[in-house]
């Protein structure tokens, strides 16, 4: 038969001891309970440190996939930065009833055919009247018209031609007369066109071709010299380079000119993109070069102007606006502080760029459902579509009037946003795209709402984004400058080229 064993624990008898003894049995069990406390407190700690380490290492990977979703969306998503959710924050019913409120505060004299347009794009039909036309008649032939009492004729289609392109040589031949005096003879010859590089086979119209094909249309001079060799003569991507680079000397004084005229303005914008330039003493053939781009000028007449540099550091910008005071518009970049603080300019941000982090960060969220609450990010592009939504309804109204509008508009949806920034970026977890955009917008706030001080203040860079885009679409094309000479010489045709666009 089994016998339960007696597990209940017997009360030692304290009874007998003395004082002393009592006291050292008290001191002993204080110990033991303080090595307890001591243990546990211990375990207690690792497991908070485990449990730190688990957040820790989660929000990590939060972080991680939220940038592979986001580099994969770089990779192979559409570039556009339309959200699927865009109407759901901010409806196309509630951007009419902005504008229709922008629209009712339009002053008097300011007609309905003068605000923003309604309609959308049609797709033209027929042909404009500027092109070159050529009437063909088709006729009936004798024995097809016996016995009409009349004919006529009725347009039945239009068809467009395209004439290829050809070359063609000019002669010049120059006339010469001799005159006998004194039993000498002396000669007079008609006066020689002057030629923008001296000896050159190119007439002007072509080294125009070239750099309106290189520098507006985005083909390589290798593409060009193919397409040269098709018409029937070889003209060299080498020649080709070399006279290019020799315009630059050309156009000198007229770059000049324009740097002073735009410095001499009081509003400029201002951006810079990468370019690979192969030689380039000091700098590896791999390593990042600049094109510096500055966009501005007297009131409807603005200029473009490009300026390479190897180096992105504050000495740049301080040198090409030397003599500029006024305000410049910039993203969040550090080298245009140190121009900022030399010729105390007056500073504000671009939205797009602070938009654009939030888009990124938008697309790069886990999928939700259709129902599902919108994320941070797009509550905040939902702030900002906002903002454009004024600027859109407000964009044909004078400087005044739009001034104004921001006053009453523009203003308060900024301190919304603002408030809604303040109380929210602590709660997103610190390293996500999220945060990221939200400290950026935050830290940039002063500059950012900068252009409500003005009505002829643009609420972003893009004027100047606009003037690097053709830029960076021939980059892709030609991919790299051989020498610093080719990215100067680029620099000063994508100028023109742009400064003619803009105007």
């Amino acid at each position: 038969m089994k016998t339960t064993p007696d597990n209940t624990s017997k009360t030692p008898d304290f009874s007998g001891l003395s004082t002393a003894e009592m006291l050292a049995v008290i001191s002993n069990l204080q110990e033991q309970l303080a090595t307890k406390d001591e243990t546990l407190q211990n375990h207690q700690d690792q497991l908070k440190q485990r449990d730190q380490a688990i957040q820790s290492r989660d929000a990590r990977i939060k972080i991680l996939e939220e940038l592979l979703r986001h580099k994969k969306i770089q990779q192979f998503a559409a570039s556009s930065e339309k959200q699927p959710s865009q109407t759901l924050l901010f409806d196309e019913a509630e951007l009419e009833v902005e504008i229709d409120g922008l629209r009712d505060q339009l002053p008097e004299d300011v007609e309905e055919a003068d605000a923003p347009p309604r309609s959308r794009n049609r797709r033209q039909r027929g042909f404009s009247d500027t092109l070159l036309r050529e009437r063909i008649e088709l006729t009936l032939s004798d024995e097809e018209k016996v016995g009409a009492s009349k004919t006529f004729f009725t347009k039945v289609k239009e068809e467009l031609e395209y004439i290829p392109a050809q070359l063609k040589v000019l002669e010049y031949w120059q006339e010469k007369a001799v005159f006998e005096q004194d039993g000498e003879e002396r000669i007079i010859a008609a006066a020689r066109s002057t030629h923008p590089l001296g000896k050159c086979i190119a007439t002007p119209s072509l080294l125009a071709y070239l750099i309106t094909s290189k520098y507006a249309d985005g083909l390589p001079l290798y593409r060009q010299e193919q397409m040269f060799k098709r018409l029937g003569h070889d003209v060299s991507r080498t020649s080709m380079a070399h006279w290019i680079i020799r315009l630059n000397d050309v156009f000198k004084p007229l770059m000049t000119l324009m740097r002073e005229t735009q410095n001499g303005s009081d509003y400029l914008q201002a951006d810079e993109t990468r370019i690979q330039v192969l030689k380039e003493d000091g700098k590896k053939a791999q390593s990042d070069k600049w094109m510096w781009v500055t966009r501005g000028g007297p009131p409807g007449k603005p200029s473009v102007l490009f300026e390479y540099d190897p180096s992105r550091g504050g000495q740049v910008p301080v040198r090409l606006l030397d003599d500029f005071q006024g305000i410049l518009q910039a993203d969040g970049y550090s080298g245009y502080g140190q121009v900022c603080r030399e010729n105390k300019l007056t500073r504000i941000g671009c939205w797009d760029h602070a938009r654009r982090k939030f888009v990124d960060a938008s697309r790069a969220a886990p999928a939700k459902g259709k129902k599902g609450p919108p994320s941070k990010a797009d509550v905040a592009l939902s702030h900002i579509r906002k903002l454009y939504a004024v600027e859109k309804a407000a964009n044909e109204l004078s400087d005044a009037e739009r001034y104004r509008v921001r006053q009453e508009k523009s203003l308060p949806l900024l301190n919304a946003f603002k408030a809604w920034l303040e109380k929210n970026a602590s709660k997103v977890l610190k390293g996500s795209l999220t945060r990221k955009a939200m400290d950026y917008t935050l830290s940039q706030w002063d500059t950012l709402v900068g252009y409500c001080e003005r009505g002829d203040l643009q609420i972003s860079n893009v004027l100047a984004e606009n003037a690097i885009r053709p830029f960076a679409v021939g980059r892709m094309a030609w991919l790299f400058a051989d020498t610093t000479q080719g990215a100067n010489a680029s620099a000063t045709c994508y100028s023109l080229i742009e400064t003619a666009k803009a105007n």
